[in-house]
């Protein structure tokens, strides 16, 4: 027999976090979509219109490296309220996943006008009007309704409002996520930027024959740029403009936003004050990744250069 002296001190044992497994369900028109698309913008693997035979399949085996959010509700081929509280238990007895069950709620008022609105017809009632499906469903679902771990009464929200949420809900902190990066005004602007800043009357190091060479990281090129009399207050000022407009994006409900600085060649000056704005960003505290379109394509067209591949 085990007895107390056998298990390991109280202080050596550890609880491995679970993976949040969510399902997403709710009458249709009560913002199902808009809730999966936020949760794959705060980093769970999303699977909309799941059967709910497929879900014991899918978490055969280890459980999920990332949290989930499935998407089920009343349209699915095989849905009955029996399958789905079925595949709800299954959650608690696969180890390391923690189940949960967000029920996105709507009056039926708001749903007959969503309906109106989109001139859709609504999937238990094809053929009849919309009020009439949306009390079959409401009606089938009040079972799941009163299981639900959480739930969202969307009547009153907007697409943001529910965004905003479902990431103060389940975001663990994540918020809006800030890519800055540098291009070559002679290949185009980039297409997913979302600002874009000019940085062609800056000193142009491509001129020095001893700075042709290098690009904006360098501290020599970076050191020429700044020497121009415009430069501070140019930081400065793009500087100060982002750190009042960052906030107001994220409230907005943007999880991801694009900051984009050309120059003529897309390698000195360009690339430096993307520099500078990453370091500036970062040191506010805003999540920044940095991406330099035109060294990044000398690059692999420099890797494809030497394994024989063309691009």
């Amino acid at each position: 027999m085990t007895g107390p002296a056998d298990l390991p001190p109280e202080d050596t044992i550890t609880d491995t976090p679970s993976t949040r497994v969510v399902i997403v369900s709710g009458p249709a028109g009560a913002g199902r979509t808009t809730a999966i698309r936020a949760f794959e913008d705060i980093g769970f693997e999303v699977i909309d219109n799941l059967p709910l035979t497929l879900l014991p399949r899918l978490l055969e085996g280890p459980p999920p490296s990332r949290p989930m959010a499935l998407g089920i509700d009343a349209r699915n081929r095989d849905f009955s309220v029996a399958a789905f509280f079925d595949a709800f238990r299954l959650l608690d007895t696969i180890h390391g996943v923690q189940g949960e069950l967000l029920y996105l709620d709507c009056s039926e008022d708001v749903l007959i006008r969503r309906y109106s609105e989109t001139r859709r017809r609504h999937p238990l009632a094809p053929a009849e009007v919309p009020l009439l499906g949306i009390r079959r469903e409401c009606t089938l679902l009040e079972p799941v309704r009163a299981a639900a771990t959480t739930l969202i009464d969307t009547s009153a929200l907007t697409v943001h409002d529910l965004r905003a949420e479902i990431e103060a809900t389940y975001g663990s902190g994540v918020g809006l996520a800030v890519t800055v990066s540098s291009f070559s005004y002679k290949r185009g602007l980039p297409r997913t930027a979302d600002m874009v800043f000019d940085c062609r009357f800056l000193r142009n190091p491509h001129w020095d024959p001893v700075l042709r060479s290098l690009d904006g990281r360098d501290a020599a090129v970076a050191d020429y740029v700044k020497a121009d009399i415009r430069f501070s207050e140019f930081r400065l000022r793009v500087a100060e403009m982002l750190e009042f407009l960052l906030p107001a994006w994220q409230a907005e409900g943007k999880t991801h936003l694009v900051i984009a600085f050309g120059c003529t060649g897309g390698q000195h000056r360009s690339v430096m004050m993307a520099e500078e704005m990453r370091n500036a960003l970062e040191a506010l505290g805003w999540p920044v990744s940095i991406s330099h379109r035109e060294l990044d394509r000398q690059a692999a067209n420099a890797r494809s250069t030497n394994t024989g591949q063309r691009i």
